[in-house]
């Protein structure tokens, strides 16, 4: 579009890929349900840690393949979101695959106690 800068423009498409994200969770291949128990991991441990970004990547749907995992995957994403535990959630962009980028809050910090006399 002309009257967006290139800059501002990335920023509405959502440009945020594997490149950005500090690590990769590789769910390519997997089974649903062992993709499912190591998302489920990635997420339990992060309340622990301090906040950090993952790019989860997924295959790609195939001709006659059937389900993928990207709708399954997508609602743990996002009841994890609705638990405070995901800050950000955005899909990939095309020239990264299918999958998503996710911020983690990690573990919120806590406010020093006072000690007593």
């Amino acid at each position: 579009m002309p009257h967006f800068d290139e800059f501002y423009a990335n920023k509405l498409r959502g440009t945020l890929g594997v490149t950005d994200a500090e690590s990769v969770l590789d769910l390519r291949g997997a089974p649903r349900a062992k993709a499912e128990a190591s998302l489920t991991d990635m997420l339990e441990r992060s309340r622990f840690a301090k906040g950090k970004t993952v790019a989860v990547r997924l295959d790609a749907p195939t001709p006659g393949g059937g389900e993928t995992l990207f709708q399954p995957i997508g609602r743990l994403l996002l009841e994890a979101k609705r638990r405070g535990w995901v800050e950000r959630l955005q899909t990939l962009p095309a020239q990264d695959g299918l999958g998503f980028y996710v911020a983690l809050a990690g573990r919120p910090d806590k406010a020093p106690e006072p000690r007593k006399p």
